[in-house]
C-alpha cells in the first residue's frame, strides 16, 4: 500500500500519479489493458498518416517532428504493452486521446472549403500538445517522488522522452507561428515599400515629360 499525505488509493487500485503493478480487482486491471491496447492501435493507424503524405507528394510534412513522434509513440508503447500494460499509462493515453480528437476534427473541417474561414485556431492545438507534455511530466514526476513499483527506469526516460517533444513541438510553434506571422508583416511592409516606390518613379517620369515638353516649346 502507497500512502501519502496529499493522494490515495483507491477502491479500484488507482490514483492520480500511479497505478500499482499489482492491481487489486484483476477484472478491472485487464480492461485497462484491452482499452490501451486500442490505444496502442490507433498509434498504427496514425502513422499511415507518413504513406499518405508520400503517396500525395506532400514532402513537405514529413519533418522530423512528424517521424520521430509517430515512429516513437509506436515501439514505445509496443515495450508499455509488453512489459508495463498498468494503469499508470491511463493518464498520458487519456490526455492524448483527447488531443488527436482535436486535431483530426480540425484536419476533417479543414477539407470542407465552406469551413476553412472559420479554423483559426490550429496554433491552439499546439498549445493544447504542450500542456499535454507538461501534465504527463507532472504526473510522471509523482510517481517517482512517492514510488509504489512502478519500474523507475521507466518514469525517467518517459520524462526525458516528454522533454524531447516539448523542445520539438516547441520549435514547430515557433517556426510556424511566430516566425511565419513575422515574415507576413515584413512581406506587408515591403509591399507597401515598393508599391510608394513604384508610384514616386512613375511622378519622376512625368515631371521629366513635362521638362521635355517645357524645353521643346
Amino acid at each position: 500500500m502507497c500512502k501519502s499525505p496529499y493522494v490515495y488509493e483507491s477502491r479500484r487500485g488507482y490514483i492520480f500519479y500511479l497505478v500499482r503493478s499489482e492491481v487489486v480487482l484483476i477484472v478491472f486491471w485487464q480492461k485497462i489493458t484491452r482499452v490501451l491496447w486500442w490505444y496502442y492501435f490507433s498509434k498504427l493507424i496514425e502513422f499511415m498518416d507518413t504513406f499518405f503524405f508520400i503517396l500525395r507528394k506532400n514532402n513537405h510534412q514529413i519533418t522530423v517532428l512528424h517521424v520521430y513522434h509517430h515512429a516513437s509513440m509506436l515501439n514505445i508503447w509496443w515495450f508499455v504493452m509488453n512489459w508495463v500494460p498498468c494503469g499508470h499509462s491511463y493518464f498520458g493515453a487519456t490526455l492524448n486521446s483527447f488531443i488527436h480528437v482535436l486535431m483530426y476534427s480540425y484536419y476533417g473541417l479543414s477539407a470542407i472549403p465552406a469551413m476553412r474561414p472559420y479554423l483559426w485556431w490550429k496554433k491552439y492545438i499546439t498549445q493544447c500538445q504542450l500542456t499535454q507534455f507538461v501534465l504527463t511530466m507532472t504526473q510522471t514526476s509523482c510517481a517517482m517522488i512517492w514510488p509504489c513499483k512502478f519500474p523507475m527506469g521507466w518514469l525517467y526516460f518517459q520524462n526525458s522522452y516528454m522533454i524531447s517533444l516539448i523542445i520539438l513541438f516547441t520549435n514547430f510553434y515557433i517556426q510556424t507561428y511566430k516566425k511565419a506571422a513575422s515574415r507576413r508583416k515584413d512581406y506587408q511592409n515591403g509591399s507597401v515599400t515598393a508599391v510608394n516606390g513604384h508610384t514616386n518613379g512613375f511622378s519622376s517620369l512625368e515631371d521629366n515629360v513635362k521638362q521635355r515638353k517645357q524645353r521643346r516649346d
